[in-house]
Protein backbone atom coordinates (compact mmCIF):
# COMPACT_ATOMS: atom_id res chain seq x y z
CA UNK A 1 0.00 0.00 0.00
CA UNK A 2 1.12 3.23 -1.20
CA UNK A 3 1.83 6.33 1.98
CA UNK A 4 -0.58 8.16 0.05
CA UNK A 5 -3.40 5.41 1.06
CA UNK A 6 -5.32 6.56 4.35
CA UNK A 7 -7.21 4.69 6.60
CA UNK A 8 -9.15 6.99 8.10
CA UNK A 9 -10.26 5.12 10.95
CA UNK A 10 -8.41 3.59 13.62
CA UNK A 11 -10.52 0.52 13.70
CA UNK A 12 -9.81 -0.09 9.75
CA UNK A 13 -7.43 -3.03 9.92
CA UNK A 14 -10.06 -5.47 9.49
CA UNK A 15 -11.15 -4.86 5.81
CA UNK A 16 -13.72 -8.01 5.48
CA UNK A 17 -16.20 -9.16 7.86
CA UNK A 18 -17.87 -11.91 8.25
CA UNK A 19 -20.55 -11.75 6.38
CA UNK A 20 -20.87 -13.05 2.61
CA UNK A 21 -21.73 -11.34 -0.61
CA UNK A 22 -24.54 -13.43 -2.14
CA UNK A 23 -24.36 -11.72 -5.42
CA UNK A 24 -20.36 -12.93 -5.76
CA UNK A 25 -20.06 -15.64 -2.85
CA UNK A 26 -17.20 -14.01 -1.33
CA UNK A 27 -16.75 -12.11 2.29
CA UNK A 28 -18.33 -8.72 1.68
CA UNK A 29 -16.50 -5.73 2.95
CA UNK A 30 -18.61 -3.18 5.90
CA UNK A 31 -15.97 -0.44 4.97
CA UNK A 32 -16.46 1.87 1.93
CA UNK A 33 -13.59 1.76 0.12
CA UNK A 34 -13.01 5.03 -2.45
CA UNK A 35 -9.86 5.59 -5.16
CA UNK A 36 -9.01 7.56 -7.10
CA UNK A 37 -8.07 11.80 -8.42
CA UNK A 38 -4.82 13.20 -6.19
CA UNK A 39 -7.24 16.63 -6.43
CA UNK A 40 -10.04 14.69 -4.79
CA UNK A 41 -8.70 13.01 -2.07
CA UNK A 42 -8.18 15.84 0.22
CA UNK A 43 -12.06 16.50 0.15
CA UNK A 44 -13.12 12.78 -0.19
CA UNK A 45 -10.25 12.22 3.19
CA UNK A 46 -12.43 15.46 4.95
CA UNK A 47 -15.91 13.77 4.06
CA UNK A 48 -14.58 9.98 5.34
CA UNK A 49 -13.37 11.85 8.32
CA UNK A 50 -16.84 13.54 9.23
CA UNK A 51 -18.85 10.08 7.80
CA UNK A 52 -16.72 7.81 10.10
CA UNK A 53 -17.75 9.25 13.63
CA UNK A 54 -21.07 7.31 13.65
CA UNK A 55 -20.48 4.97 10.54
CA UNK A 56 -21.15 1.22 10.67
CA UNK A 57 -17.93 0.14 9.38
CA UNK A 58 -16.05 3.19 10.27
CA UNK A 59 -14.40 5.92 8.10
CA UNK A 60 -14.17 4.91 4.81
CA UNK A 61 -10.57 3.51 3.33
CA UNK A 62 -9.69 6.34 0.79
CA UNK A 63 -6.52 6.19 -1.31
CA UNK A 64 -5.18 8.31 -4.06
CA UNK A 65 -3.81 6.59 -7.09
CA UNK A 66 -4.99 9.34 -10.15
CA UNK A 67 -8.68 9.59 -11.94
CA UNK A 68 -7.64 7.44 -14.51
CA UNK A 69 -5.70 4.64 -11.80
CA UNK A 70 -8.96 5.07 -9.67
CA UNK A 71 -11.71 4.60 -12.67
CA UNK A 72 -9.82 1.14 -13.62
CA UNK A 73 -9.79 0.05 -10.17
CA UNK A 74 -13.59 0.80 -9.84
CA UNK A 75 -14.56 -1.14 -13.28
CA UNK A 76 -12.66 -4.11 -12.72
CA UNK A 77 -16.10 -5.67 -11.43
CA UNK A 78 -18.41 -6.24 -9.01
CA UNK A 79 -18.12 -7.14 -5.54
CA UNK A 80 -16.23 -6.68 -2.03
CA UNK A 81 -12.76 -6.97 -3.98
CA UNK A 82 -13.47 -3.90 -5.83
CA UNK A 83 -13.63 -0.29 -4.67
CA UNK A 84 -17.28 1.26 -4.18
CA UNK A 85 -16.52 4.86 -5.45
CA UNK A 86 -13.79 6.25 -7.57
CA UNK A 87 -13.35 10.41 -7.18
CA UNK A 88 -12.55 12.19 -10.61
CA UNK A 89 -11.50 15.35 -11.29
CA UNK A 90 -12.75 15.34 -14.85
CA UNK A 91 -15.88 13.13 -16.49
CA UNK A 92 -15.66 9.67 -17.16
CA UNK A 93 -14.40 8.84 -20.82
CA UNK A 94 -16.49 7.01 -22.86
CA UNK A 95 -13.49 4.21 -23.28
CA UNK A 96 -14.11 3.84 -19.27
CA UNK A 97 -17.81 3.86 -19.54
CA UNK A 98 -17.08 0.66 -22.27
CA UNK A 99 -14.77 -0.94 -19.97
CA UNK A 100 -16.93 -0.80 -16.81
CA UNK A 101 -19.92 -2.53 -18.60
CA UNK A 102 -17.46 -4.95 -19.96
CA UNK A 103 -16.84 -5.78 -16.34
CA UNK A 104 -19.98 -5.95 -15.34
CA UNK A 105 -20.33 -2.35 -13.67
CA UNK A 106 -23.64 -1.36 -15.43
CA UNK A 107 -25.39 0.77 -13.05
CA UNK A 108 -22.74 3.99 -12.26
CA UNK A 109 -24.20 6.78 -10.80
CA UNK A 110 -22.21 10.14 -11.56
CA UNK A 111 -22.07 12.66 -8.95
CA UNK A 112 -21.12 15.85 -9.28
CA UNK A 113 -19.26 17.48 -6.29
CA UNK A 114 -17.98 21.11 -6.84
CA UNK A 115 -15.86 22.68 -8.80
CA UNK A 116 -11.79 23.20 -9.26
CA UNK A 117 -9.57 25.31 -11.34
CA UNK A 118 -6.07 23.86 -12.98
CA UNK A 119 -3.67 26.26 -12.21
CA UNK A 120 0.03 27.44 -13.56
CA UNK A 121 1.62 28.39 -10.74
CA UNK A 122 5.40 29.75 -9.90
CA UNK A 123 7.21 30.49 -6.41
CA UNK A 124 6.13 33.46 -4.83
CA UNK A 125 9.63 35.11 -5.93
CA UNK A 126 9.34 34.27 -9.46
CA UNK A 127 8.42 35.66 -12.65
CA UNK A 128 4.62 37.31 -13.12
CA UNK A 129 2.98 35.55 -15.64
CA UNK A 130 0.05 36.69 -17.71
CA UNK A 131 0.10 34.01 -20.52
CA UNK A 132 -2.27 33.76 -23.56
CA UNK A 133 -3.82 30.10 -23.87
CA UNK A 134 -2.13 29.92 -26.90
CA UNK A 135 1.18 30.27 -25.03
CA UNK A 136 0.33 26.69 -23.26
CA UNK A 137 0.37 24.80 -26.53
CA UNK A 138 3.49 27.10 -28.08
CA UNK A 139 5.27 26.62 -24.96
CA UNK A 140 4.85 22.59 -24.25
CA UNK A 141 3.42 20.93 -27.37
CA UNK A 142 5.83 18.32 -28.78
CA UNK A 143 5.06 19.62 -32.35
CA UNK A 144 4.18 22.93 -33.24
CA UNK A 145 3.06 24.59 -37.02
CA UNK A 146 5.45 24.94 -39.87
CA UNK A 147 4.05 25.92 -43.36
CA UNK A 148 2.07 22.79 -44.44
CA UNK A 149 3.23 20.85 -41.89
CA UNK A 150 4.84 20.67 -38.29
CA UNK A 151 8.10 20.80 -36.89
CA UNK A 152 10.00 19.99 -33.42
CA UNK A 153 9.09 22.77 -31.17
CA UNK A 154 12.10 24.26 -30.55
CA UNK A 155 11.42 27.11 -28.20
CA UNK A 156 13.43 27.09 -24.96
CA UNK A 157 12.21 29.97 -23.67
CA UNK A 158 8.63 31.71 -22.87
CA UNK A 159 9.82 35.23 -24.53
CA UNK A 160 10.32 32.70 -27.73
CA UNK A 161 6.71 31.74 -27.79
CA UNK A 162 5.66 35.48 -26.85
CA UNK A 163 7.79 38.35 -26.84
CA UNK A 164 5.83 39.64 -23.78
CA UNK A 165 6.37 36.88 -21.61
CA UNK A 166 9.55 36.17 -19.22
CA UNK A 167 13.01 34.91 -20.96
CA UNK A 168 12.99 32.47 -18.25
CA UNK A 169 13.95 28.84 -19.57
CA UNK A 170 10.27 26.72 -20.34
CA UNK A 171 10.71 24.22 -17.42
CA UNK A 172 6.94 23.02 -16.26
CA UNK A 173 5.89 20.07 -13.40
CA UNK A 174 2.74 18.76 -13.93
CA UNK A 175 0.92 15.71 -13.29
CA UNK A 176 1.41 12.11 -14.89
CA UNK A 177 -1.02 10.50 -17.69
CA UNK A 178 -3.07 8.97 -14.86
CA UNK A 179 -4.04 12.04 -13.48
CA UNK A 180 -7.23 13.94 -13.81
CA UNK A 181 -5.44 16.85 -14.13
CA UNK A 182 -3.38 16.34 -16.62
CA UNK A 183 -6.66 14.99 -18.56
CA UNK A 184 -8.66 18.60 -17.69
CA UNK A 185 -5.17 20.75 -18.50
CA UNK A 186 -4.81 18.94 -21.74
CA UNK A 187 -8.36 19.29 -22.95
CA UNK A 188 -8.62 22.86 -21.57
CA UNK A 189 -5.49 24.12 -22.03
CA UNK A 190 -3.80 22.57 -24.85
CA UNK A 191 -6.64 21.93 -27.13
CA UNK A 192 -8.08 24.94 -26.31
CA UNK A 193 -4.64 26.97 -26.91
CA UNK A 194 -4.23 25.18 -30.46
CA UNK A 195 -7.45 26.31 -31.13
CA UNK A 196 -6.09 29.65 -31.60
CA UNK A 197 -3.95 29.16 -34.30
CA UNK A 198 -5.12 29.10 -37.35
CA UNK A 199 -3.35 26.17 -39.07
CA UNK A 200 -4.63 24.20 -36.04
CA UNK A 201 -7.87 25.07 -36.14
CA UNK A 202 -8.12 24.10 -39.75
CA UNK A 203 -6.76 20.53 -38.96
CA UNK A 204 -9.44 19.86 -35.84
CA UNK A 205 -12.00 20.90 -38.87
CA UNK A 206 -10.66 18.71 -41.48
CA UNK A 207 -9.77 15.47 -38.75
CA UNK A 208 -10.29 15.77 -35.22
CA UNK A 209 -8.28 12.57 -34.71
CA UNK A 210 -5.11 14.25 -35.74
CA UNK A 211 -5.71 17.41 -34.26
CA UNK A 212 -5.96 16.13 -30.80
CA UNK A 213 -2.83 13.73 -31.31
CA UNK A 214 -1.13 16.87 -32.05
CA UNK A 215 -2.72 19.33 -29.33
CA UNK A 216 -1.94 16.60 -26.56
CA UNK A 217 1.28 15.71 -26.94
CA UNK A 218 3.48 17.16 -24.19
CA UNK A 219 7.14 17.55 -24.87
CA UNK A 220 9.58 14.93 -23.82
CA UNK A 221 13.06 17.18 -24.10
CA UNK A 222 12.61 18.33 -20.40
CA UNK A 223 10.74 21.06 -21.10
CA UNK A 224 7.95 19.68 -19.47
CA UNK A 225 8.57 17.25 -16.26
CA UNK A 226 5.68 14.08 -15.55
CA UNK A 227 5.80 14.86 -11.41
CA UNK A 228 4.34 11.92 -10.16
CA UNK A 229 0.02 12.34 -8.70
CA UNK A 230 1.07 14.44 -5.76
CA UNK A 231 -0.24 17.90 -6.54
CA UNK A 232 2.03 19.25 -3.03
CA UNK A 233 5.20 17.75 -4.53
CA UNK A 234 4.59 19.76 -7.19
CA UNK A 235 4.34 23.18 -5.13
CA UNK A 236 7.53 21.95 -2.78
CA UNK A 237 9.14 21.80 -6.03
CA UNK A 238 8.36 25.39 -7.17
CA UNK A 239 9.76 26.13 -4.02
CA UNK A 240 13.23 24.55 -4.81
CA UNK A 241 13.14 26.26 -8.20
CA UNK A 242 12.00 29.64 -8.51
CA UNK A 243 12.06 29.84 -12.21
CA UNK A 244 10.18 26.83 -13.27
CA UNK A 245 6.15 26.82 -13.45
CA UNK A 246 3.55 24.13 -12.13
CA UNK A 247 0.25 22.51 -12.93
CA UNK A 248 -1.93 21.55 -10.48
CA UNK A 249 -5.48 22.16 -8.55
CA UNK A 250 -6.54 25.35 -7.41
CA UNK A 251 -6.95 23.61 -4.01
CA UNK A 252 -3.13 23.48 -3.62
CA UNK A 253 -2.60 26.90 -4.87
CA UNK A 254 -5.42 28.33 -2.27
CA UNK A 255 -3.62 25.90 0.69
CA UNK A 256 0.13 27.59 -0.51
CA UNK A 257 -0.70 30.68 -1.00
CA UNK A 258 2.51 31.92 0.86
CA UNK A 259 4.77 30.08 -0.97
CA UNK A 260 2.85 29.71 -4.76
CA UNK A 261 1.52 32.18 -7.16
CA UNK A 262 -0.60 31.92 -10.19
CA UNK A 263 0.03 32.95 -13.47
CA UNK A 264 -3.23 34.49 -15.25
CA UNK A 265 -4.84 32.57 -18.27
CA UNK A 266 -6.15 35.15 -21.07
CA UNK A 267 -6.00 38.25 -18.07
CA UNK A 268 -8.27 36.12 -15.63
CA UNK A 269 -6.46 34.96 -12.79
CA UNK A 270 -8.09 31.62 -11.14
CA UNK A 271 -10.08 32.70 -8.11
CA UNK A 272 -13.58 30.72 -6.54
CA UNK A 273 -15.13 33.60 -8.39
CA UNK A 274 -13.89 33.19 -11.44
CA UNK A 275 -13.82 29.40 -11.34
CA UNK A 276 -17.43 29.24 -10.33
CA UNK A 277 -18.66 31.48 -12.68
CA UNK A 278 -16.35 29.76 -15.52
CA UNK A 279 -14.51 33.09 -17.00
CA UNK A 280 -11.20 31.38 -15.51
CA UNK A 281 -10.22 29.47 -18.81
CA UNK A 282 -8.89 26.22 -16.65
CA UNK A 283 -11.89 25.86 -14.61
CA UNK A 284 -13.54 21.90 -14.07
CA UNK A 285 -16.03 19.99 -12.68
CA UNK A 286 -15.32 17.51 -9.70
CA UNK A 287 -17.24 14.00 -9.61
CA UNK A 288 -17.66 11.02 -7.77
CA UNK A 289 -18.48 7.66 -8.97
CA UNK A 290 -20.88 4.74 -7.58
CA UNK A 291 -21.82 1.17 -7.81
CA UNK A 292 -25.62 1.38 -7.62
CA UNK A 293 -24.83 -2.65 -7.35
CA UNK A 294 -23.08 -1.78 -4.12
CA UNK A 295 -25.64 0.34 -2.50
CA UNK A 296 -27.09 -2.47 0.60
CA UNK A 297 -24.49 -4.09 0.35
CA UNK A 298 -21.63 -1.87 1.80
CA UNK A 299 -22.80 -0.44 4.64
CA UNK A 300 -23.27 3.24 4.65
CA UNK A 301 -22.73 3.65 0.99
CA UNK A 302 -25.56 6.09 0.16
CA UNK A 303 -25.20 7.75 3.53
CA UNK A 304 -21.62 8.64 2.61
CA UNK A 305 -22.81 9.69 -0.88
CA UNK A 306 -25.31 12.09 1.22
CA UNK A 307 -22.35 13.37 3.35
CA UNK A 308 -20.70 14.69 0.21
CA UNK A 309 -23.44 16.47 -0.58
CA UNK A 310 -24.45 17.50 2.97
CA UNK A 311 -25.18 21.52 4.41
CA UNK A 312 -21.43 20.61 6.77
CA UNK A 313 -19.40 20.52 3.63
CA UNK A 314 -21.01 21.91 1.05
CA UNK A 315 -22.25 25.33 2.27
CA UNK A 316 -20.07 28.32 1.43
CA UNK A 317 -18.58 28.10 5.31
CA UNK A 318 -19.11 24.41 4.78
CA UNK A 319 -16.02 21.97 5.65
CA UNK A 320 -15.46 21.35 2.30
CA UNK A 321 -14.66 24.89 1.39
CA UNK A 322 -12.00 25.01 4.10
CA UNK A 323 -10.49 22.61 2.17
CA UNK A 324 -10.50 24.93 -1.08
CA UNK A 325 -13.85 23.38 -2.71
CA UNK A 326 -15.53 25.73 -4.50
CA UNK A 327 -19.07 24.81 -4.23
CA UNK A 328 -21.71 23.54 -6.11
CA UNK A 329 -24.57 26.53 -7.19
CA UNK A 330 -27.84 25.91 -5.62
CA UNK A 331 -29.92 24.61 -8.16
CA UNK A 332 -27.01 21.82 -9.17
CA UNK A 333 -26.73 21.13 -5.68
CA UNK A 334 -30.45 20.49 -5.70
CA UNK A 335 -29.82 18.19 -8.53
CA UNK A 336 -26.95 16.43 -7.20
CA UNK A 337 -29.12 15.58 -4.14
CA UNK A 338 -31.95 14.17 -6.05
CA UNK A 339 -29.58 12.06 -7.85
CA UNK A 340 -28.04 11.09 -4.50
CA UNK A 341 -31.46 9.96 -3.31
CA UNK A 342 -32.83 7.97 -6.52
CA UNK A 343 -29.24 6.70 -7.33
CA UNK A 344 -30.42 6.79 -11.06
CA UNK A 345 -27.37 5.57 -13.18
CA UNK A 346 -25.71 7.21 -16.33
CA UNK A 347 -26.91 6.49 -19.63
CA UNK A 348 -23.61 7.16 -21.07
CA UNK A 349 -20.28 9.27 -20.35
CA UNK A 350 -20.20 13.50 -21.18
CA UNK A 351 -17.32 13.24 -22.98
CA UNK A 352 -15.10 11.08 -25.23
CA UNK A 353 -11.80 9.72 -25.22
Amino acid sequence: MTPRTILTSLAAAALLTGCSDGASGERARTQIWAVGSSTVFPFTTRVAENFGRNAPGGAPRVESMGTGGGIQAFCAGIGPQTPDVASASRPMTSGEFERCKTNGVVDIVEIKIGYDGIVVATARDGSDYDLRIQDLYLGLAKEVPEGAGFRANAATTWADVNPALSTDRIQVYGPPPTSGTRDAFLELGMSAGAEKIPALAALKASDEDRFEAVAHTLREDGHWIDSGENDNAIVQTLTRTPRALGVFGFSFLNQNASSVKAASIDGVMPSIETIADGSYPLARSMFIYVKKAHIGVTPGLQDFVREYLSDGAMAPSGYLADRGMIPLRADDLAAQRALATSMTPMTAPSTAD
